[in-house]
């Protein structure tokens, strides 16, 4: 196999492609869309962020703006979290749309994360968005199968392929340059995307936030070049494998239905199946049940409360609550968040636990379909992922649990052990300056390092694809036949 023949046959095949006014046609058309994707993917981007920050502002000042108050009160007063629109978003929504952006956070509540696109767009969002990682994922391969569906079938149906074995060229040189071929017309498409994404880089760089952009990007530029070239190669191996072309095409187009469609939705089924989920309301009442068992904190007659109260008094060596050197009430109130932040947590884990067997059926599925593999590692690194959206939320609890367990500290120490229990009055207050020192909710981005964890699978299988992809060039190359 001589690297002179693979290049003639690249070249050829490329000289051959772009010759008809169709290809410019068609490229005119993909580029149409690039730019329509791109200004709608950027102008989603900005507005999305501005409102966000624009919220979070809102949410700091109204929470500043408290006057004196008991410091409880101002636990279940609360305050919201608005999530980071990623840079990546521009390039591919992921599940953005679907996930929510915004979170109430108060004491004792666990609120879940809303204000989703999908709630407030009609049924149109079912049809999926139009992004830049969508052109890559559908309907490029589409163009490259109607682009090389005929690249061996048609030169064997015209006695071509015979005339070239005949001269000396060899199967491996005429599969591998004509897949070369290809996939350099591949970068024609994809060269206008990625500058779009760089562009938008230069246009939001934010040098406060660390989240390896640029490093996430390079990721997702080398997995859709490997990408493409496992479509270009497929295409070759099944025009070389038909009698026709328009046998080769209607395979190719058959293995697009199977690979896009059904595969990807029979994974997500199957895992839904073997691993149901329980409802919200299930869900939230194995919860309350659990913190009934273990321990109300507004029940005054809770057990466990009560058995706690005599061991803090016979520690102290005190005979009522009002002699302890501190407030008793804010001492209550913040073993009651331990105990109801712990319970949380692990039904929100054996919960995460389900998600994540149902999300490595799809992750499993990325073996048997590049399509999965390639919008599984776009999503992870460009951040609109679900493993990303998780962080978020587990990063907005866990400032929940701050905010609620300081006004608790607050309370212990300054709300005079002497005074009755309640929080009216100008006697159960303590100066609004505290609202001031504690810091506002920033969301960071989900770390590189869990990032990587996650895409680690589908890089995998996208590896494997790689490899199977060139053992199949080398196989047919030996089992084809000139007519």
């Amino acid at each position: 196999m001589q690297w002179a023949n693979i290049r003639l046959f690249a070249v050829h095949f490329w000289r051959n492609a772009t010759t008809p006014k169709s290809f410019y046609l068609l490229f005119l058309i993909f580029i149409l869309l690039t730019a329509y994707s791109a200004v709608s993917g950027i102008k989603n981007h900005s507005t999305q962020n501005n409102i966000r920050q624009e919220h979070q502002v809102k949410a700091r000042q109204s929470w500043e703006a408290n006057p004196d108050k008991h410091p409880h009160r101002m636990a279940h007063f609360g305050t919201f979290a608005f999530r980071t629109h990623p840079t990546l978003g521009v390039f591919d929504y992921g599940l953005e749309s679907y996930t929510g952006n915004t979170v109430f956070l108060e004491a004792h509540r666990q609120n879940s994360v809303n204000f989703s696109e999908a709630t407030f767009s009609t049924g149109m969002l079912r049809f999926g968005e139009l992004s830049l990682a969508l052109l890559l994922q559908l309907v490029l391969p589409l163009i490259l199968f109607f682009t090389g569906f005929s690249s061996v079938a048609g030169d064997k149906q015209n006695g071509t392929l015979k005339i070239l074995l005949s001269q000396g060229a060899t199967w491996k040189e005429i599969l591998f340059g004509k897949s070369i071929g290809l996939f350099a017309i591949s970068l024609l498409f994809f060269i206008p995307i990625l500058l779009v994404v760089i562009i938008t880089f230069l246009l939001f760089e934010n040098p406060e936030v660390n989240d390896f952009r640029w490093l996430r990007l390079f990721i997702i530029g080398i997995s859709y070049l490997v990408f493409l070239f496992i479509i270009s190669s497929i295409t070759v191996v099944v025009s070389a494998s038909s009698n026709a072309p328009k046998n080769a095409l209607l395979r190719l187009l058959g293995i697009w239905l199977l690979l896009v469609i059904l595969l990807p939705k029979s994974a997500q089924a199957m895992g839904s199946y073997w691993f149901p989920i329980p409802s919200k309301l299930a869900f939230q009442s194995a919860i309350e049940k659990d913190v009934i068992q273990k321990g109300d904190s507004h029940n005054p007659n809770d057990p466990h409360y009560n058995h706690l109260r005599d061991s803090v008094l016979t520690v102290h060596n005190v005979s009522n609550v009002t002699d302890l050197p501190f407030n008793y009430s804010g001492f209550v109130m913040r073993e009651g968040e331990k105990i109801t932040a712990s319970l949380y947590r692990e039904h929100q884990t054996k919960l995460l636990a389900i998600y994540k067997n149902q999300n490595d059926v799809t992750q499993f599925s990325s073996f048997f379909n590049p399509f999965t593999a390639i919008k599984l590692i776009s999503m992870t690194m460009s951040g609109t992922d679900f493993s990303s959206y998780i962080d978020f939320q587990d990063k907005a609890d866990g400032y929940r649990y701050q905010l609620a367990q300081t006004m608790n500290e607050l309370q212990m120490e300054y709300i005079s052990p002497k005074k009755e229990s309640g929080s009216e009055g100008k006697a159960h207050v303590v100066g609004h300056e505290h609202w001031e020192d504690f810091q506002d909710f920033r969301h960071e981005p989900m770390a590189f390092a869990n990032s990587m964890k996650e895409a680690f699978p589908a890089l995998l299988s996208i590896l494997f694809w790689t490899i199977g992809t060139i053992g199949l060039l080398l196989f047919i190359s030996k089992r084809a036949k000139a007519i």
